[in-house]
């Protein structure tokens, strides 16, 4: 199987994020050795944000295309190519500002491709990724999930997995860390207990 890792926190070494990805897929790689690993670092090669240019120059004639947006449409292929490839996609996604970071929602445009990965129909859209599974590494500040009064306030994990089940991806699964900003204490027991759930989860429900 095809696992594609996708990073979009911008702290570097000191991302939690990019903690839990690699952890999780060392955890899937311990069980699957012969799964195959594509990464993306969308912080330190950030996709370009899509504008109106990238769309009319979709059906155009590459001949006539400046090099810079022709480079700019080729990143954003290989982003959509790797990703249709993956059968298993982790994605690092820190909350910043209640959302997900920059990158990463460029990242996103480049997957959700009317007539690829999703299509209208007369019943509604239809996802056309199906199959394939999503863990997602959400760390945060604050805590948001379960009971939190501010609860409300996420549009991190509730907008990821809107994305993922608009294209037909229904095998969402989230590790999640949060707190990390109240406290160095708080910060320390969040992580232990996302990488001790990584450590228990084994095969993430992965079909062979």
């Amino acid at each position: 199987m095809n696992i594609l890792q996708i990073d979009s926190g911008i702290l570097g070494d000191h991302s939690v994020s990019r903690r839990l990805t690699a952890s999780i897929v060392a955890r899937i790689k311990a069980e699957r050795p012969d799964d195959s690993v594509t990464y993306r670092d969308l912080a330190a090669q950030p996709l370009a944000h899509l504008n109106g240019s990238h769309l009319m120059a979709a059906s155009a004639n590459p001949e006539g295309l400046d090099a810079a947006l022709v480079s700019e449409l080729d990143a954003g292929r290989a982003s959509l190519a790797e990703f249709l490839a993956a059968d298993v996609i982790v994605v690092g996604a820190p909350m910043y500002n209640f959302a997900i970071p920059s990158q990463l929602k460029t990242w996103i445009d480049r997957i959700l491709v009317a007539g690829t990965t999703f299509r209208y129909t007369e019943s509604g859209v239809e996802g056309l990724a199906k199959g394939k599974k999503v863990i997602v590494a959400s760390t945060r500040g604050g805590h948001y999930s379960g009971t939190s009064p501010i609860s409300a306030m996420d549009h991190q994990e509730t907008y990821l997995s809107t994305v993922f089940g608009f294209i037909g991806i229904t095998n969402v699964e989230f590790v999640r860390a949060e707190g990390l900003s109240i406290s160095p204490d708080s910060k320390e027991a969040a992580i232990t207990v996302a990488e001790k759930a990584i450590a228990d989860r084994g095969h993430f429900d992965i079909a062979a």
